[in-house]
């Protein structure tokens, strides 16, 4: 599938909703299977990776069904899964596989999770040699994807995290709730605590003061979940990102999480020259949302690096595409996580804007975009549905295309359509 947005003449403008939160989306439907009654979730977005986690928990033996947007999940509780020794495919989701891995871990579970060829390629044994300490009988294929896990005791853990990730975290985190005692996993970067909240929302004795995370085992059956997700920021960031390089454009984007380990694209933003505003601020299940308006704005490079880097590493395709069209260098350091994505987004998003004319210099942990030399051309998503969005965002400025659109499934269905809305 190859996409083509039309050059805007005219500023962008409107207000929309956008689908929920996919990291909060992933949590809550295997939160639900780990605990007692029915959970009943809204605002549940449908889309390739959070399939992968529904898949595979039907794999394990765990009901659930989504009508409209609203998902409901039959939970087991803290037991093994039903199907033992099942193979659970994860598809392309990282998210899927490593937290799964904890909850396998925890319930002393039988299973081989596997997915893509791509997921294949992820560092799995980040999860796995924590996971060993703990106790758990795990193997893996040289570090990689399959993954099996056998049953064992869990003991507690004192562990320091070598690379701030929400991903591994969260992996120890719901493992943690099956070993004796308290586990105690120190991070030196702040990282995403949805993790964290959800599991106190559910009656986990949870403590996260952004550096330190204690767990303790979870000897009560843990709450079903009942609320709303708020919408994504990731994929709210890609329309943030269109209004950002379209002159004269105003766009709102409703309800969407402003969680302040997520919110780094909107200073990042605000930091080029674009003007952001919150409004309607509330909670919903633990987690901050706002209405958030973005007013473009002569835009300016900057540079990115320490905690900004992680609290918006995944809105960094955004972020470049809106760097081809700022006057001067935006430069990103630090970001060496990058390159463990779906795809080594730094040498992709380097390669794709080169494609269309862009001047960028790739280093090892960032790049350098130089605004105002994009011409335009053919992009390649790369298999990479963040890429695919901004490759097409340089296409409001510029005459592009993008082959291999058809990723966007996995995460933003319907982003050709909402952007086509506000023109």
């Amino acid at each position: 599938m190859e996409l083509t947005l039309k050059r805007s003449s005219e500023p962008l403008c409107g207000s929309v909703a956008v689908p929920g939160d996919k990291s909060l989306a992933h949590r809550a439907a295997l939160f639900a299977a780990l605990a007692e009654g029915e959970s009943e979730v809204c605002n549940y977005p449908d889309s390739g990776v959070t399939r992968s986690m529904r898949g595979a928990l039907e794999s394990l033996g765990v009901s659930s069904s989504l009508n409209g947007d609203v998902l409901r999940v039959n939970g087991n509780g803290m037991r093994p899964f039903p199907c033992l020794g099942a193979t659970a495919y994860c598809g392309n989701s990282a998210t899927t596989i490593r937290l799964l891995a904890g909850a396998l871990a925890a319930t002393r579970s039988t299973a081989v999770l596997d997915g893509s060829e791509g997921l294949r390629k992820r560092p799995m044994g980040r999860i796995a040699e924590p996971l060993g300490k703990m106790g758990a009988r795990i193997e893996s294929s040289n570090g990689c994807a399959p993954l099996r896990i056998e049953p064992a005791e869990l003991r507690c853990l004192d562990y320091n995290l070598p690379v701030a990730s929400a991903q591994v975290l969260s992996c120890l985190q719901v493992a943690a709730l099956g070993a004796e005692g308290e586990s105690r996993f120190t991070v030196g970067a702040p990282v995403r605590d949805h993790t964290s909240r959800m599991l106190r929302a559910m009656g986990a004795q949870v403590e996260d003061d952004g550096t330190l995370v204690r767990v303790k085992r979870q000897d009560k059956p843990l709450s079903p979940l009942h609320g709303t997700l708020p919408g994504d920021i990731s994929s709210a960031a890609f329309l943030f990102a269109a209004a950002a390089i379209v002159p004269g454009s105003t766009i709102t984007v409703q309800g969407i999480g402003v969680n302040h380990t997520r919110t780094g694209v909107l200073d990042v933003l605000s930091g080029m020259g674009a003007e952001v505003t919150l409004a309607n601020g509330r909670e919903e299940m633990g987690e901050p949302v706002a209405d958030v308006t973005l007013a473009a704005a002569p835009l300016h490079g900057v540079e990115i690096s320490g905690d900004l880097v992680v609290r918006s590493i995944d809105e960094f395709p955004a972020i470049a595409a809106i760097a081809a069209f700022a006057e001067g260098r935006t430069v990103v350091r630090g970001a060496k996580e990058l390159r463990y994505k779906e795809t080594d987004r730094i040498a992709a998003i380097s390669a794709q804007l080169r494609a269309l004319g862009a001047e960028v210099e790739e280093s090892e942990d960032g790049f350098a975009v130089l605004g105002g030399t994009l011409k335009g051309g053919v992009a390649r998503a790369n298999g990479d549905h963040r890429l695919a969005m901004s490759m097409a965002l340089c296409g409001l400025r510029a005459p592009v295309s993008v082959e291999g659109a058809e990723i966007l499934s996995e995460s933003f269905p319907d982003f050709e359509g909402v952007v086509t809305s506000l023109m």
